[in-house]
C-alpha cells in the first residue's frame, strides 16, 4: 500500500451497536446519558452523539454545556425543555421534533409523560464532556414560548 492510500478497513464506517452504549459520560440528576459516536467508541473528532433517557414525571437538574452546541432529537415521549437564568421560557417536543441548545443557556428537560420514559439522541459539536450542574431556583409558571415566523404561525 502507497502513502496516498488510505486503509479503509480502519478508517472508515464505525457502527456502534445499542449495547455498546457507554454510561461512562458526564451526567445530570433525573437522566441518564448513554455515549455512543465518541473518539473512544468511532475516532470522532468533532462530533459526539449518544442517548438520553428521562422517566415518567421526571425533571432533571438545571445545567448548561459551556461553549458547545447540542442537538435533541425526540424518539419518544413528550419533552418539556426549560431555560433561562430561572428557567422561565418552555417549550414542548414531541417524537420526530428537534430541540437545539446554544452555548451557555441554562436548560432543564422534563419528561411531560406521565407514563411513558422520554428517549431522546443527543449530538454535540465537540468530544468535551462539558456538564455543568446548576443551583437554580425555578420560576412557578414559565412563559411559553413559540417560534413564530412567516411559515411558522403562532398556535391557536
Amino acid at each position: 500500500m502507497t502513502e496516498q492510500q488510505t486503509d479503509w478497513r480502519k478508517h472508515g464506517v464505525r457502527v456502534v451497536h445499542k449495547n455498546q452504549l457507554d454510561s461512562n459520560t458526564a451526567q445530570t440528576p433525573g437522566m441518564q446519558r448513554l455515549a455512543a459516536i465518541t473518539n473512544a467508541s468511532a475516532n470522532a473528532q468533532k462530533i459526539w452523539a449518544g442517548t438520553v433517557a428521562i422517566q415518567p414525571n421526571a425533571k432533571t437538574g438545571a445545567h448548561h454545556h459551556g461553549a458547545l452546541e447540542s442537538i435533541i432529537y425526540v424518539v419518544k415521549g413528550q419533552a418539556r425543555m426549560r431555560w433561562g437564568e430561572s428557567l422561565e421560557y418552555t417549550a414542548t417536543a414531541g417524537p420526530g421534533d428537534f430541540i437545539f441548545v446554544p452555548p451557555y443557556v441554562p436548560h432543564q428537560e422534563i419528561n411531560a409523560s406521565g407514563d411513558e420514559p422520554l428517549e431522546c439522541v443527543l449530538v454535540r459539536n465537540d468530544q468535551q464532556p462539558i456538564v455543568v450542574n446548576l443551583d437554580i431556583e425555578a420560576v412557578e409558571q414559565p412563559e411559553e414560548v413559540y417560534w413564530i415566523d412567516p411559515h411558522h404561525p403562532e398556535p391557536e
